[in-house]
């Protein structure tokens, strides 16, 4: 007797159903009614009548683009991401490399790999807070410090200098991912076959060499991953800039992108028509910067393969059909 075969591959479908349907009502329906809600004059709290804004259709996309204070976050927000991340990617490649070398045996590996990734299980709120209170003034730590050092004879209101300001925000977005980054590049360095590096190790190359030639080519798309996941979450910096300093600081200091749209919808304006368009506006901007690092970081040498195996393919599939023609000929 023939036994019949029991397919169990339809089920993964039922449980793909929940996720599809959180994705559809909580992600995917907001963003294509915000998409809309930036064509039309939707302002005021508890307005129930939206007009689509015929005369010119993109009127608030004009209209943030001029804006001074969007301007001003959209520097701001640029500023910030580049200068955490060059040295928090820096650092996780090195702690990374540290970590991986089989030639340094590292006692307590486990206990230097927590304590470097324990700032990013902190929530930001709380960091914001901590710090906050560091630079605080008249009374607080780093003034405590300054005076019993003679480095100071008043408090300095710390927050109140532009670049300070900037820079302490800075510090705790480095702070809070580099562990992160860390563990991410580390897989990846664990992901390359050992034998690249033991070939490496027997042709003399010492650790310099070998990180630089061998290990940063082979960490090429780990790279461009840390890349466009800090670029996405640089440009959306909200939390930190928004509880660490009231009124984003001395002439918008601290103002970025996601705080400018979260003033713009709820911080008495309730323009959420223009509060939409720049949310859009930095969507579109998100998607073109991740497809030129995409473009620029890609593998060229894999694609070139990759080109050439499917003209052998072509190529073999054309030679077959040819035979095939020639054997029925005769």
């Amino acid at each position: 007797m023939k036994r019949k075969r029991v397919s169990y591959a339809k089920y993964g479908y039922f449980f793909c159903i929940p996720f599809v349907l959180a994705f559809l009502i909580f992600s995917l329906y907001p963003i294509i009614y915000t998409m809309l809600i930036g064509f039309t004059d939707l302002k005021g709290l508890g307005t129930t009548n939206i007009h689509i804004l015929k005369d010119d259709l993109f009127k608030n996309f004009k209209t943030i683009l001029g804006n001074n204070s969007f301007q001003t976050a959209f520097r701001n927000t640029w500023k910030m991401w580049i200068i955490n991340f060059v040295p928090q990617i820096v650092l996780a490649l090195l702690l990374a490399a540290w970590f991986t070398d089989t030639r340094s045996k590292i006692k307590g590996q486990g206990f230097f790999k927590v304590v470097f990734y324990l700032p990013n299980i902190i929530t930001a709120a709380t960091v914001s807070i901590l710090f906050a209170a560091f630079f605080g003034h008249p009374m607080g730590p780093v003034n405590d410090i300054f005076m019993s050092l003679g480095w100071s004879e008043k408090p300095i209101y710390f927050l109140r200098n532009k670049a300070v300001a900037q820079g302490v925000i800075e510090f705790i977005q480095f702070w809070q991912w580099y562990g992160y980054t860390m563990i991410v590049l580390i897989s990846g360095i664990l992901g390359i076959s050992p034998e690249i590096f033991e070939a490496a190790e027997v042709d003399g190359a010492n650790r310099i060499q070998t990180f630089f030639y061998v290990t940063i080519p082979n960490l090429k798309t780990i790279l461009l991953f840390s890349l466009v996941t800090s670029l996405i979450g640089g440009l959306q910096m909200f939390d930190v800039p928004q509880l660490f300093i009231a009124k984003q600081g001395p002439d918008n200091a601290t103002l970025t992108t996601s705080v400018f749209i979260y003033n713009q919808a709820f911080s008495g304006s309730y323009l959420y028509n223009r509060a939409a368009a720049a949310s859009v506006i930095m969507f579109l901007i998100i998607c073109v910067a991740s497809a030129c690092l995409f473009i620029t970081l890609r593998d060229k040498e894999e694609i070139e393969l990759h080109k050439l195996m499917r003209q052998q393919e072509k190529a073999y599939r054309l030679a077959t059909r040819a035979a095939r023609k020639e054997g029925k000929a005769k």
